[in-house]
């Protein structure tokens, strides 16, 4: 039950997370140029002002809508469910939050199930045609069913929402929601409910009212950086140490997940953050605190700059009571119930938490995936889940490092797990993260670690890269298979890239006529059933195989794993380039992979097309002799 809550609540904020951003412009421009806005008098304030209610009413719901319809439908299912939502906003004034988190992912799903009905049914050269029409009218048919069915429905859950919470507010009661708030964050719950529930609503209360005190029960950044200063106080072993810096890093970065080892130490200290949570939200409403936007992330600075003209003494006055009152709480805790405890230990039960909360298993601490020569290193890219906080930070770690350490030829950046970059030749990412990074990124070494913050695995990778720029020993020898270098190839069934699936020269072509032919490909080559087409165009919908450089690699989904006959590899080069949804791409490897044996050709084709203008080159002087020996390591 508790997996599927935080399944649930994940896809929630998932539909918002990735417009936050959007959500902080609305929040600033409102604060700037409303009537009673810091620079409402100002002469183009008025002019300003007009983008607020089209931005809140159309722009931020078809985002949701949009984002929702993506995940569970790729790129037409978002079209889809964005039409749904405009059908949701034609039905009321009201703002269409709850309607978009249901339209989204509803157009996304009935496309889905279209297009899987449809699979093996179109005629050839018709798919363009099936495809943009059957996102018209299946959108354009949620779009009126969300004008008479679930815009209404959602009126009806957001007035009873709306009252639950002027009810809460009416009658005292809101600070109780840190008993469930505080508790769940630990769970990693936060982004949820923040982003689910709190979010959404408070959206709604801000335009009404010109702010809104839920924006703070989660983001407030007190009641962390009061349990963390507690353990500065009153802590035992390296917690004392550790904790002032993880204080600095919760309270300006807004990185919460940092003090929720310290929680697992001593369970009972998860008193502090919720006694001191009620006592800032009383202290907010007491006050009339709020802000007039998400704050992402949590961290002071967020705080302040979507804090309202006026507001400042109020969620100052908030922040610092529930930081107090957390502080003396957790202390008294801490010393008279507090335990020695391992810090590294709880930081590994956090992930596993985090791992369990995602369904997914923890691999083992080590580098994994492709070999990589340190000499040969250009990009290192710390991935966490959203891009945004964790792995930012690491990445400033290494940054530094490696500028400390005399090395500037190495670029250091931060992306979401899901958008690792293709010409990347190192991730380094959360140990519960490394099977999504290897995947995503099958021509690079990972470099798993429990914590970005102080991680020993970073000055063993600067001191890596360090001895190898300063080595003035041979090239490193090539693996065993390549040194052999056989005349003639080795048994067919030890060739994962056979010759006949070379296809030179090819006319250009959409995303999804590429895919198709390299999975037709497959098929006749006995690669795979020929289902696994739709498990590929079903990857490419999830987020595009595009992985810079000129390159594509199309491959299934592990859903459709099992419908791989053997490992198998199709090269296909298009020298006019494809329009890869905005990417060029002119060198498409279709993979099929039932283990790991694909990826040394992978890892040949990154030596050999590292950048655009070497694929261009590539491509543009193809032999399919030569490629075949190069791919295959026989030359």
């Amino acid at each position: 039950m508790k997996e599927r809550v935080q399944k649930f609540g994940r896809f929630l904020s998932g539909m918002v997370m990735p417009n936050i951003g959007a959500f902080i412009a609305w929040g600033l421009i409102a604060a700037l140029f409303i009537p009673d806005g810091w620079l409402g008098k100002w002469g183009p304030a008025e002019t300003i002002n007009k983008m607020v209610v089209p931005m809140l009413s159309y722009l931020l719901p078809i985002l949701i809508g949009y984002t929702g319809g993506k995940a569970v439908g790729g790129q037409k299912g978002a079209v889809a469910g964005a039409l749904a939502t405009l059908g949701a906003i034609a039905s009321t004034e009201s703002t269409m939050f709850i309607g978009a988190m249901i339209c989204g992912p509803l157009g996304g799903w009935c496309i889905k199930r279209f297009d899987k009905s449809m699979e093996g049914h179109i005629p050839a050269g018709f798919e363009m045609v099936v495809n943009n029409f059957s996102v018209g009218i299946i959108g354009g048919i949620l779009a009126v069913l969300s004008i008479f069915v679930i815009g209404p429905a959602c009126v009806v859950v957001t007035d009873i929402l709306g009252k639950g919470v002027e009810f809460l507010v009416g009658h005292s009661l809101l600070p109780f929601t840190a008993v469930l708030v505080e508790p769940a964050k630990v769970l990693f719950l936060n982004n949820a409910i923040n982003h689910g529930v709190f979010t959404p609503i408070g959206t709604e209360q801000a335009m009404e009212m010109g702010k809104s005190i839920l924006f703070m029960i989660e983001s407030n950044p007190g009641p962390g950086l009061g349990l963390l200063l507690a353990y500065c106080a009153a802590g035992r072993k390296e917690t004392r140490s550790s904790a002032g810096a993880a204080a600095f890093i919760q309270f300006v970065g807004g990185i919460h997940e940092i003090y929720f080892p310290y929680v697992l130490m001593n369970p009972i200290v998860i008193l502090g953050p919720m006694i001191g949570n009620i006592a800032g939200i009383f202290t907010l409403s007491m006050l009339g605190g709020g802000l007039v936007a998400a704050a992402s992330p949590g961290s002071i600075i967020a705080e302040m700059l979507m804090t309202p003209k006026g507001g400042y003494f109020a969620n100052i006055a908030g922040i610092a009571v529930a930081a107090v009152v957390s502080f003396v709480i957790s202390a008294f805790l801490l010393k008279f119930f507090g335990r020695d405890a391992d810090l590294a230990e709880a930081q590994a039960q956090v992930a596993a938490s985090k791992a369990a909360s995602k369904g997914q298993s923890i691999p083992a601490a080590s580098s994994t995936g492709a070999a990589v020569d340190a000499r040969d290193v250009r990009k290192i890219v710390f991935a966490c889940d959203a891009g945004m906080g964790s792995s930012a930070m690491g990445a400033t770690m290494v940054r530094n490092k490696l500028k400390d350490a005399g090395i500037t030829d190495i670029e250091v950046i931060h992306h979401p797990v899901s958008e690792i970059p293709g010409d990347c030749q190192i991730v380094v990412t959360h140990h519960e993260l490394s099977g999504r990074a290897a995947e995503r990124a099958p021509q690079a070494r990972i470099i798993p670690i429990k914590n970005f913050m102080g991680a020993p695995e970073y000055d063993t990778l600067v001191k890596e890269l360090l001895d190898a720029r300063r080595s003035t020993a041979a090239p490193a020898a090539a693996p065993a298979q390549d040194e052999a270098k056989p005349d003639a190839p080795a048994a067919s069934g030890d060739i994962l890239l056979e010759e006949k699936n070379i296809v030179l020269g090819c006319a250009p072509v959409t995303p999804e006529e590429a895919i198709r032919a390299c999975g037709r490909l497959m098929v006749d080559s006995g690669y795979v059933d020929e289902a696994y087409i739709q498990g590929m165009l079903d990857r490419e919908a999830s987020f595009s195989v595009a992985i810079g450089s000129h390159v594509a690699i199309p491959h299934g989904t592990n859903d459709v794993k099992p419908l791989i006959k053997r490992t198998g590899v199709v090269v296909m080069t298009y020298p006019e380039g494809i329009d890869w949804n905005g990417d060029k791409v002119k060198l498409v490897v279709g993979i099929a992979a039932k283990g790991d044996e694909h990826l040394e050709i992978l890892g040949r084709i990154v030596g050999i097309a590292s950048t655009d203008e070497d694929t261009d080159a590539l491509v543009a002087s193809a032999d399919a002799g030569n490629l075949f020996k190069k791919l295959n390591g026989l030359a």
